[in-house]
């Protein structure tokens, strides 16, 4: 449904191999695209297990909660997005953007920063994120929404079965979305959990760095806080299953680090492809770590 930086589609056949045979509750603390929990629910593997799904991001957060509730609306409103955009492209873009979509979503926000999504702007995002450069979510100092328009001939922006098959995956019985931090998850797993987790990527250099889905960053010492809790994880006999880039600092978290292997995780190096770049030269394919305590297929 949402073209998302990090989305792990390409990178399923890969984590497919260290999906457990029997888990508990399965837990995401890093949602996004939520590539791993649509392709479970798709196979039957969620089916009368508890699932968490969380993230910091509030937009993604409300979006996914508005879809859930009400995809006929949204879907109405996406259809007349979309025709808009058909007679005025870039303009419209820019309208929705600055006079509809940033008004109404801060307008919409509590005072714990939750961010209360109607169909209609879960409809603007959508489109937003559709016809948006690169398909980014990014804010700027002021929390305000800034990607530019992207280059698209023929964007699609409805794309009504696969919204449907969203809402239905996300309005399971046994199925909660929470909007916070990485750390919920520290808080609710057990033993036999299954946790995928899926941080903003450490940067391979410093011009390829982009970790601002929300206005704070995601930095090293959160990368080192993620580091202590999956080793938790791990130790409480959940299984986990964690993406990363291959930067010095994650091969220093977990490639080099004796607390890791004690608790019985491993680093494995999978190729992947960089869509995110701003020479397009230097997009390509790369090597991504996978690290885990389950012992694949």
């Amino acid at each position: 449904m949402l073209k998302w930086v990090g989305g792990k589609r390409q990178l399923l056949p890969h984590l497919r191999r260290f999906y457990p045979q029997d888990f508990g509750r399965y837990i995401e603390p890093f949602f996004g695209s939520g590539a791993v929990f649509f392709d479970l629910h798709s196979a039957g593997r969620l089916l009368d297990r508890d699932v968490v799904l969380i993230d910091s991001n509030a937009d993604l957060i409300g979006c996914y909660e508005a879809v859930r509730d009400s995809p006929e609306r949204v879907a109405e409103a996406l259809d007349e997005l979309a025709a808009a955009h058909a007679r005025d492209g870039h303009r419209h873009y820019y309208r929705v953007r600055d006079r509809q979509f940033n008004p109404l979503r801060e307008g919409l926000r509590s005072a714990t920063g939750r961010i209360a999504y109607t169909p209609d702007l879960a409809a603007m995002l959508i489109y937003l994120n559709r016809t948006g450069f690169n398909g980014l979510f990014r804010v700027n100092a002021r929390g305000d929404f800034n990607v530019p328009a992207g280059r698209y001939d023929r964007p699609t922006i409805v794309d009504r079965p696969k919204l449907f098959r969203v809402a239905h995956a996300l309005a399971g019985k046994r199925v909660r979305l929470e909007c916070g931090s990485f750390e919920i998850a520290r808080t609710l797993a057990e033993a036999e959990d299954f946790l995928y987790v899926d941080p903003p990527y450490a940067p391979l250099s410093v011009t390829s760095s982009f970790t601002s889905y929300t206005a704070p960053r995601f930095a090293a010492a959160d990368q080192r806080r993620l580091q202590a809790m999956i080793i938790e994880l791990a130790r409480r006999r959940c299984h986990v299953l964690l993406s990363n880039s291959t930067a010095d600092e994650i091969a220093a978290l977990y490639d080099a680090d004796r607390e890791v292997r004690d608790a019985g995780l491993r680093a494995l190096r999978v190729p992947a492809r960089r869509a995110v770049n701003s020479n397009s030269a230097r997009r390509g394919h790369v090597e991504e770590y996978l690290i885990t305590n389950i012992a694949g297929s």
